[in-house]
């Protein structure tokens, strides 16, 4: 199968390596990735601060970019979440029936990272071997938008070596949510401490996630308190190998 990659801005910018994870996956799967430079941001940022008419052109920017294509993956639930929940309204509030057919037609092609693993390609074991102690953390779009339930944990003890734990009131935010992190930091602050309490408690070497997003504030936390816990996104740990 040929899959086109959203790496989506923030992993572009900041985590790179969870890009070419992704790939690695897919082609030790035995399938083709191809990346379209053109691509940029899914509008999310902007739609979340109120600023529509802003998100409306990258919005336009993604389906003509994407939409010859006959799977798009990406390694984000809030940016598939963007497109799955909010495309169509902002293609209808464009006044474009045309638009709003585009985006009709995209949507279903749209799929996250281990959503495409299990679903689509009814996968769960990758090949991966990962010798660490794991606890994952289910971020807010995951959980209730996509609505990925056990399948990034499915894929996770799949994984020879690794050692899964269950997260403590995994449900309950890390407090970052993009721009509500910086408008709310003390409620934020508060919301990551009882993350990081959670995440210290399982005494996982390593907390994974679907989102860099959520890693990146939970990371943070963690690495100011000096916690020996490392952060990863799934993908990086299924594509990871034995060494030889």
């Amino acid at each position: 199968m040929k899959i086109s990659l959203f790496i989506t801005c923030y992993n572009d910018t900041l985590f790179p390596e969870t890009g070419k994870a992704v790939v690695r996956v897919l082609e030790r799967l035995g399938h083709s990735v191809e990346f379209r430079a053109e691509q940029t941001c899914c509008g999310q940022m902007h739609l979340n601060t109120g600023y529509r008419k802003e998100a409306l052109p990258l919005m336009r920017r993604l389906v003509e970019v994407f939409e010859t294509a006959d799977v798009i993956c990406s390694p984000s639930s809030s940016c598939v979440a963007m497109i799955r929940e909010h495309y169509a309204q902002l293609a209808n509030e464009a006044g474009s029936a045309a638009l709003c057919d585009r985006v009709q037609s995209l949507i279903p092609r749209v799929l996250e990272f281990t959503e495409l693993l299990v679903d689509k390609l009814g996968v769960t074991e990758t090949g991966a071997f990962y010798p660490h102690k794991v606890t994952y953390h289910p971020s807010c779009h995951s959980l209730r938008t996509l609505c990925l339930g056990d399948k990034p944990i499915r894929l996770l003890k799949a994984v020879r070596g690794l050692r899964y734990v269950e997260l403590p009131q995994a449900d309950q935010c890390c407090g970052f949510g993009g721009t509500f992190s910086i408008k709310n930091p003390d409620v934020s602050a508060a919301m990551l401490a009882d993350k990081m309490q959670a995440v210290a408690s399982t005494g996982a070497e390593v907390c994974a996630a679907c989102d860099n997003s959520c890693l990146m504030h939970i990371y943070g936390g963690l690495h100011r308190q000096r916690q020996p816990v490392r952060v990863a996104h799934i993908a990086e740990i299924l594509a990871s190998e034995e060494p030889k």
